[in-house]
């Protein structure tokens, strides 16, 4: 077993290993990462075909002290006040991008919501559960994983809460 686990790792992600090891279906999707691209996201939809919509990007930030993993459609943005809450906390800032790559074990654009080094809590955006399917980082610049919203959830041990403010937000909507 641990062979096996070894040999999966070596072709793969963090997050492709722990997918794997679940049992959970997906489907990984690479594509040129371009440096100068402003946003990883939006570069991601783009370059698979996909809408911004269904394309997920993943956001640390500081919840009263605490690391907590934001999962919401690069199509919006964060509503710190709306993860504060979701996370049972007062207040949110974004995380010091150093202290997000030292925690989850990915750099800045390539963080995964999965197979991170140390677990943390994570808020997915409920409208990911208006898809079948969304996309989200496997774990570097341009390579993202698709999978079923719940699958996500139940992976990362999300809960699902109205956290994105923007085109595909109820809010923003």
């Amino acid at each position: 077993m641990a062979k096996k686990q070894k040999k999966a790792q070596s072709g793969g992600t963090p997050a492709t290993v722990a997918l794997t090891a679940a049992g959970t279906e997906f489907t990984v999707h690479a594509y040129e990462h371009d440096p100068a691209s402003p946003s990883y996201g939006e570069e991601a939809a783009q370059a698979l075909g996909v809408s911004p919509d269904r394309v997920f990007k993943t956001l640390v930030a500081d919840v009263d002290g605490r690391l907590t993993v934001a999962v919401v459609p690069v199509a919006g943005s964060l509503d710190l006040k709306a993860l504060a809450a979701a996370a049972g906390g007062k207040r949110a800032t974004m995380a010091d991008p150093a202290a997000a790559e030292r925690t989850t074990g990915y750099v800045r654009g390539g963080i995964s919501p999965l197979g991170q080094r140390k677990r943390l809590p994570t808020v997915l955006d409920a409208s990911a559960r208006t898809h079948a399917t969304i996309c989200v980082s496997a774990g570097r610049r341009g390579l993202e994983v698709e999978l079923s919203p719940e699958d996500l959830a139940t992976l990362t041990g999300a809960v699902f809460a109205d956290i994105g403010r923007g085109p595909s937000s109820p809010a923003g909507v």
